[in-house]
């Protein structure tokens, strides 16, 4: 079956937001609502879904900015990468500049480490641990579709950021290897900022990625 994936991008950091689901199904799961929590659930209406859960890459503030209401709402338990929970919990302590927020901090449900399968809105998705950019990063792919939601691991020409607390180059460009390694160059990347791409795409066109093939 085909994946339906919603791409709202929102917030001053142009973060993006997906609302994932199988094709026709009135079950989905959300991944990242960053800011606009008013914008993600009129989509969440449109689309007719019931949100059966929240899943959260990292927990920087552009990613998590609209999890409380949006979960408030909706009722969908939050999946949250397990070290970096408590930056959930108290969110506006980690906000890095003056004239953002505020956001309402959350306690997460259920946490994520990577080496989980997670049965959800009819999906199997694989949680895979990719620190480099955050301590805790997870990208999560969908079993049998094709599909990672990567966070703020890989872009379309570029990477995330390792000059951030917690950020470590080389640590991120071998969580980009194992994303490589394990999935198809067809494999869609759905990240947390800029347009959609390919593995396949980035493996031959990032220049950040350019050691790797070396």
């Amino acid at each position: 079956m085909s994946l339906d994936v919603q791409m709202l991008t929102v917030g001053p950091i142009a973060e993006n937001c997906f609302l994932v689901r199988r094709e026709g199904s009135g079950r989905g799961l959300i991944v990242d609502p960053g800011e606009e929590p008013d914008r993600i659930l009129a989509t969440v209406e449109q689309m007719g879904v019931k949100v059966e859960a929240i899943l959260i890459t990292h927990c920087h503030f552009d990613h998590i900015g609209a999890v409380a209401p949006v979960a408030t709402v909706t009722g969908a338990p939050v999946y949250c990468p397990e070290i970096e929970r408590p930056v959930l919990a108290d969110i506006m302590s980690y906000v890095p500049m003056p004239g953002i927020g505020p956001y309402e901090s959350y306690e997460a449900e259920e946490t994520v480490k990577g080496g989980e399968a997670l049965d959800l809105a009819g999906m199997i998705l694989d949680v895979i641990y990719t620190p480099g950019h955050s301590p805790g990063h997870v990208t999560y792919s969908v079993r049998g579709e094709e599909a990672i939601f990567s966070g703020d691991v890989l872009f379309q020409g570029s990477v995330g950021r390792v000059d951030l607390p917690g950020g470590d180059g080389p640590t991120l460009l071998r969580s980009i290897q194992t994303l490589l390694d394990s999935h198809s160059a067809e494999t869609g990347v759905y990240p947390g900022h800029m347009g959609v791409t390919t593995l396949g795409a980035e493996r031959a066109t990032n220049p950040f990625l350019a050691e790797l093939a070396r």
